[in-house]
């Protein structure tokens, strides 16, 4: 498998409760927040691009986040 990289930008920017809980299911991705716009940075292992963003779309609203897009 390849490492994929990309962002997701989150909304609501995550309490601390919320970045404690994230930290503890994803292991492959960085909270930031860059001009009070929140993110996730991620290097994903899968197969595809595709496959790598899909599934951690998923795991971020698993957690009550929303995703607004994908960069």
């Amino acid at each position: 498998m390849k490492v994929q990289k990309f962002t997701l930008i989150i909304a609501p920017d995550p309490t601390e409760e919320e970045s404690d809980k994230f930290y503890g299911v994803i292991d492959d991705g960085t909270l930031a927040t860059i001009a009070d716009i929140p993110q996730i940075h991620f290097h994903r292992e899968a197969v595809t691009m595709d496959s790598a963003i899909r599934s951690a779309i998923a795991d971020v609203k698993s957690l009550g986040l929303d995703v607004l897009r994908v960069e």
